[in-house]
């Protein structure tokens, strides 16, 4: 039907919406049953050592040592549960998601002066408004 796939993913791209990648079910599967031993083995690492997954991810995600120590251990194990979710079911867009928060996180924690100032006190805070009477 298309021999485009016997050797590599073929990718439609549209206009008006994502882009669909075609490839054969072999191909993904194999990646998927690797991306599962990889993220279970990363995962066996971190709970054994957490400072070598920590210096595991820094090297492949070196924004972490923008984050305090707290959010760096914070960040490492969710990214780790994203993970492993997501190759177990296959759905990866909750860890893709964390990682660009995390990034973020990052990337304003980089910043002493911003970091100070997302930390509050926020200046602009109304007077507490007193609950609304009846059942709600």
């Amino acid at each position: 039907m298309l021999p485009a796939l016997d050797h590599a993913d073929v990718i439609l791209e549209r206009r008006d919406d994502e882009n669909i990648i075609l490839m054969r079910a072999e191909r993904f599967e194999a990646g998927a049953a690797s991306l599962r031993i990889a993220a279970r083995a990363l995962a066996i690492v971190a709970r054994r050592n957490s400072d070598l997954a920590e210096e595991v991810l820094a090297e492949e995600l070196p924004w972490l040592t923008w984050l305090p120590d707290t959010e760096r251990h914070g960040c490492v194990r969710e990214l780790l549960n994203h993970l492993i979710a997501g190759a177990d079911t296959g759905e990866l867009l909750p860890f893709a998601r964390s990682l660009t928060s995390w990034r973020s996180t990052a990337v304003i924690w980089s910043d002493p002066e911003l970091a100070r100032e997302l930390q509050g006190p926020f200046p602009g805070d109304g007077p507490e408004v007193a609950r609304p009477k009846g059942d709600y």
